[in-house]
Protein backbone atom coordinates (compact mmCIF):
# COMPACT_ATOMS: atom_id res chain seq x y z
CA UNK A 1 0.00 0.00 0.00
CA UNK A 2 1.12 3.56 -1.10
CA UNK A 3 0.58 6.12 1.63
CA UNK A 4 -2.81 7.40 -0.41
CA UNK A 5 -3.95 3.62 0.19
CA UNK A 6 -3.25 3.34 4.38
CA UNK A 7 -4.81 7.27 4.87
CA UNK A 8 -7.94 5.37 3.52
CA UNK A 9 -7.47 2.51 6.11
CA UNK A 10 -6.77 5.10 8.97
CA UNK A 11 -9.61 7.26 7.97
CA UNK A 12 -13.33 7.07 6.82
CA UNK A 13 -14.94 10.08 6.47
CA UNK A 14 -14.17 14.17 6.41
CA UNK A 15 -11.29 13.37 4.89
CA UNK A 16 -9.81 16.50 3.63
CA UNK A 17 -7.62 17.42 0.18
CA UNK A 18 -6.30 20.49 -0.77
CA UNK A 19 -5.27 21.07 -4.62
CA UNK A 20 -3.22 23.75 -5.22
CA UNK A 21 -0.98 24.90 -8.50
CA UNK A 22 2.65 24.17 -8.60
CA UNK A 23 5.06 27.65 -9.11
CA UNK A 24 1.85 30.16 -7.68
CA UNK A 25 2.14 32.51 -6.67
CA UNK A 26 5.70 31.95 -6.90
CA UNK A 27 8.15 28.96 -8.26
CA UNK A 28 9.68 28.26 -5.08
CA UNK A 29 6.25 27.73 -3.09
CA UNK A 30 5.44 24.47 -3.94
CA UNK A 31 7.50 22.65 -1.10
CA UNK A 32 6.36 25.61 1.69
CA UNK A 33 2.79 25.40 0.85
CA UNK A 34 2.78 21.44 0.97
CA UNK A 35 4.39 21.56 4.72
CA UNK A 36 2.09 24.66 5.53
CA UNK A 37 -0.96 22.50 4.56
CA UNK A 38 0.21 19.63 6.41
CA UNK A 39 0.75 21.52 9.50
CA UNK A 40 -2.71 23.35 9.19
CA UNK A 41 -4.36 19.46 9.05
CA UNK A 42 -4.64 18.78 5.55
CA UNK A 43 -5.26 14.82 4.93
CA UNK A 44 -3.70 14.61 1.52
CA UNK A 45 -2.59 16.82 -1.53
CA UNK A 46 -3.12 17.13 -5.08
CA UNK A 47 -0.18 20.03 -6.83
CA UNK A 48 -1.16 20.79 -10.30
CA UNK A 49 1.44 20.72 -12.80
CA UNK A 50 0.32 23.73 -14.88
CA UNK A 51 -0.62 23.43 -18.69
CA UNK A 52 -1.59 26.49 -21.44
CA UNK A 53 -4.81 25.04 -22.38
CA UNK A 54 -7.00 23.77 -19.20
CA UNK A 55 -10.32 23.42 -20.27
CA UNK A 56 -11.30 21.79 -17.16
CA UNK A 57 -10.70 24.97 -15.11
CA UNK A 58 -12.27 27.73 -14.20
CA UNK A 59 -10.70 31.19 -14.44
CA UNK A 60 -8.65 31.24 -10.71
CA UNK A 61 -6.82 28.01 -11.51
CA UNK A 62 -6.32 28.82 -15.57
CA UNK A 63 -4.77 32.25 -13.91
CA UNK A 64 -2.62 30.43 -11.61
CA UNK A 65 -1.62 27.66 -13.90
CA UNK A 66 -0.28 31.10 -16.51
CA UNK A 67 1.45 32.38 -13.33
CA UNK A 68 2.82 29.33 -12.92
CA UNK A 69 4.03 28.82 -16.36
CA UNK A 70 5.47 32.41 -16.55
CA UNK A 71 7.35 32.04 -13.29
CA UNK A 72 9.06 29.09 -15.20
CA UNK A 73 7.46 25.97 -14.06
CA UNK A 74 7.62 22.75 -15.81
CA UNK A 75 6.92 19.09 -15.11
CA UNK A 76 10.86 18.49 -15.32
CA UNK A 77 11.05 22.17 -12.81
CA UNK A 78 8.71 20.69 -10.86
CA UNK A 79 10.14 16.94 -10.24
CA UNK A 80 13.43 18.53 -9.29
CA UNK A 81 11.56 20.22 -6.11
CA UNK A 82 9.71 17.36 -4.92
CA UNK A 83 13.44 15.63 -4.61
CA UNK A 84 13.08 17.10 -1.21
CA UNK A 85 9.40 16.39 -1.00
CA UNK A 86 9.81 13.28 1.73
CA UNK A 87 12.20 15.43 4.07
CA UNK A 88 9.38 17.86 4.87
CA UNK A 89 6.12 16.29 4.17
CA UNK A 90 4.47 13.01 5.19
CA UNK A 91 1.11 13.05 3.77
CA UNK A 92 -0.28 11.56 0.38
CA UNK A 93 0.65 13.64 -2.24
CA UNK A 94 -0.96 13.17 -5.71
CA UNK A 95 -0.04 15.33 -9.31
CA UNK A 96 -3.00 16.67 -11.03
CA UNK A 97 -2.73 17.74 -14.79
CA UNK A 98 -3.73 17.17 -18.56
CA UNK A 99 -2.22 14.47 -20.52
CA UNK A 100 -0.99 16.75 -22.91
CA UNK A 101 2.73 17.14 -20.67
CA UNK A 102 2.79 13.64 -18.94
CA UNK A 103 2.77 12.27 -22.80
CA UNK A 104 5.56 14.84 -23.48
CA UNK A 105 7.91 14.22 -20.63
CA UNK A 106 7.30 10.16 -21.62
CA UNK A 107 4.81 8.42 -19.12
CA UNK A 108 6.73 5.43 -18.28
CA UNK A 109 9.38 8.04 -17.14
CA UNK A 110 6.61 10.18 -15.35
CA UNK A 111 6.01 7.58 -13.03
CA UNK A 112 9.51 6.51 -12.60
CA UNK A 113 10.41 10.06 -11.42
CA UNK A 114 7.31 10.46 -9.73
CA UNK A 115 7.89 7.14 -7.79
CA UNK A 116 11.37 8.18 -7.03
CA UNK A 117 10.29 11.27 -5.14
CA UNK A 118 7.47 10.09 -3.25
CA UNK A 119 4.51 10.72 -5.35
CA UNK A 120 1.38 8.45 -4.35
CA UNK A 121 -0.66 9.19 -7.08
CA UNK A 122 -1.63 10.79 -10.68
CA UNK A 123 -4.99 12.26 -11.83
CA UNK A 124 -5.32 13.06 -14.84
CA UNK A 125 -8.68 14.36 -16.20
CA UNK A 126 -8.53 13.87 -19.91
CA UNK A 127 -6.90 10.27 -20.11
CA UNK A 128 -8.97 7.88 -21.89
CA UNK A 129 -10.20 5.04 -19.52
CA UNK A 130 -9.14 2.65 -22.37
CA UNK A 131 -5.54 4.57 -23.43
CA UNK A 132 -4.71 3.78 -19.29
CA UNK A 133 -5.72 0.10 -19.20
CA UNK A 134 -4.41 -0.61 -22.59
CA UNK A 135 -1.48 1.82 -22.60
CA UNK A 136 0.00 2.84 -19.41
CA UNK A 137 -1.46 0.87 -16.73
CA UNK A 138 1.60 -1.16 -15.86
CA UNK A 139 3.59 2.01 -15.33
CA UNK A 140 1.46 3.03 -13.02
CA UNK A 141 1.22 -0.40 -11.29
CA UNK A 142 4.81 -1.20 -11.05
CA UNK A 143 5.26 2.16 -9.90
CA UNK A 144 3.18 2.32 -7.07
CA UNK A 145 1.16 4.77 -8.25
CA UNK A 146 -2.50 5.32 -8.31
CA UNK A 147 -4.29 6.67 -11.12
CA UNK A 148 -7.67 8.70 -10.02
CA UNK A 149 -10.78 8.20 -12.44
CA UNK A 150 -13.42 11.15 -12.61
CA UNK A 151 -17.15 10.45 -12.31
CA UNK A 152 -19.72 13.06 -13.12
CA UNK A 153 -23.66 12.71 -12.98
CA UNK A 154 -23.85 11.86 -16.61
CA UNK A 155 -20.98 8.53 -16.13
CA UNK A 156 -23.24 4.99 -16.41
CA UNK A 157 -23.30 2.57 -13.66
CA UNK A 158 -20.76 0.53 -16.49
CA UNK A 159 -18.49 2.88 -16.46
CA UNK A 160 -18.19 3.90 -12.93
CA UNK A 161 -18.33 -0.18 -12.12
CA UNK A 162 -14.88 -0.42 -14.65
CA UNK A 163 -13.65 2.62 -13.03
CA UNK A 164 -13.80 0.88 -9.62
CA UNK A 165 -12.18 -2.12 -11.00
CA UNK A 166 -9.18 -0.10 -12.60
CA UNK A 167 -8.67 1.98 -9.27
CA UNK A 168 -6.54 1.52 -6.07
CA UNK A 169 -7.01 4.69 -4.58
CA UNK A 170 -10.14 6.53 -4.53
CA UNK A 171 -12.85 7.92 -6.99
CA UNK A 172 -13.34 11.23 -7.70
CA UNK A 173 -16.99 12.43 -7.40
CA UNK A 174 -17.12 15.42 -9.78
CA UNK A 175 -20.15 17.58 -7.85
CA UNK A 176 -21.32 18.67 -11.88
CA UNK A 177 -19.63 18.45 -14.90
CA UNK A 178 -18.79 22.12 -15.62
CA UNK A 179 -15.56 23.48 -14.67
CA UNK A 180 -13.79 23.79 -11.18
CA UNK A 181 -14.93 27.20 -9.12
CA UNK A 182 -18.78 26.07 -9.42
CA UNK A 183 -20.30 26.71 -5.97
CA UNK A 184 -21.42 22.63 -4.97
CA UNK A 185 -24.88 22.50 -5.84
CA UNK A 186 -26.96 19.92 -3.34
CA UNK A 187 -30.17 20.07 -5.20
CA UNK A 188 -32.53 17.10 -5.29
CA UNK A 189 -31.10 15.78 -8.59
CA UNK A 190 -27.83 15.76 -7.71
CA UNK A 191 -28.47 14.35 -4.23
CA UNK A 192 -29.81 11.24 -6.32
CA UNK A 193 -26.65 10.83 -7.91
CA UNK A 194 -24.51 10.67 -4.97
CA UNK A 195 -26.95 8.35 -3.24
CA UNK A 196 -27.14 6.28 -6.57
CA UNK A 197 -23.67 5.98 -6.56
CA UNK A 198 -22.86 5.64 -2.33
CA UNK A 199 -25.71 2.72 -3.04
CA UNK A 200 -23.25 0.60 -5.55
CA UNK A 201 -20.94 -0.26 -2.92
CA UNK A 202 -18.10 0.35 -4.98
CA UNK A 203 -14.51 -1.05 -3.24
CA UNK A 204 -12.77 2.26 -3.55
CA UNK A 205 -13.44 5.44 -1.02
CA UNK A 206 -15.13 8.29 -2.91
CA UNK A 207 -14.22 12.05 -2.77
CA UNK A 208 -16.58 14.76 -3.62
CA UNK A 209 -14.66 17.42 -5.86
CA UNK A 210 -15.31 21.07 -7.70
CA UNK A 211 -17.61 23.59 -5.28
CA UNK A 212 -16.14 22.99 -2.20
CA UNK A 213 -15.18 26.18 -0.47
CA UNK A 214 -16.05 26.56 3.37
CA UNK A 215 -16.91 24.13 6.37
CA UNK A 216 -20.56 23.89 5.00
CA UNK A 217 -20.14 22.40 1.63
CA UNK A 218 -17.44 20.06 2.97
CA UNK A 219 -19.73 18.95 5.49
CA UNK A 220 -22.50 18.99 2.85
CA UNK A 221 -20.32 16.40 0.36
CA UNK A 222 -19.20 14.36 3.36
CA UNK A 223 -22.92 13.47 3.84
CA UNK A 224 -22.34 11.31 0.43
CA UNK A 225 -19.00 10.46 0.68
CA UNK A 226 -15.75 9.88 2.31
CA UNK A 227 -14.16 13.57 2.22
CA UNK A 228 -14.26 16.16 -0.09
CA UNK A 229 -11.22 18.14 -2.01
CA UNK A 230 -11.14 21.73 -1.71
CA UNK A 231 -9.35 23.55 -4.92
CA UNK A 232 -10.48 26.84 -6.37
CA UNK A 233 -11.18 28.47 -2.77
CA UNK A 234 -7.61 27.78 -1.33
CA UNK A 235 -6.00 29.31 -5.20
CA UNK A 236 -7.98 32.34 -4.52
CA UNK A 237 -6.05 32.47 -0.75
CA UNK A 238 -3.01 32.30 -2.89
CA UNK A 239 -3.45 35.52 -4.80
CA UNK A 240 -1.25 37.24 -2.01
CA UNK A 241 2.40 37.18 -2.76
CA UNK A 242 3.63 38.95 0.07
CA UNK A 243 1.88 36.84 2.84
CA UNK A 244 0.15 33.61 1.22
CA UNK A 245 1.53 31.09 4.08
CA UNK A 246 0.12 33.12 7.16
CA UNK A 247 -3.13 32.48 5.67
CA UNK A 248 -2.83 28.99 5.27
CA UNK A 249 -3.69 27.55 8.99
CA UNK A 250 -6.85 30.02 9.40
CA UNK A 251 -7.86 28.59 5.60
CA UNK A 252 -8.09 25.31 7.11
CA UNK A 253 -9.94 25.59 10.54
CA UNK A 254 -12.30 27.38 8.43
CA UNK A 255 -13.27 24.88 5.69
CA UNK A 256 -12.73 21.69 8.70
CA UNK A 257 -15.00 23.79 11.59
Amino acid sequence: MNRLTQLFEKKKNDILSIYFTAGYPEIGATLNIAEALEKAGADFLEIGFPYSDPLADGPVIQHSSQVAIENGMTLKVLFEQLKDLRSRVSIPILLMGYANPMIQYGVSNFCKVAAEVGVDGVIVPDLPLYEYEELYKNDFISNGLSNIFLVTPQTSEERIRKIDSLSNGFIYLLSSSSTTGKDLNVSNEIGDYYNRVKAMHLKNPLIIGFGISDHQSFSRANQYANGAIVGTAFVKELGDPENYLSHIPEFIRKIKG
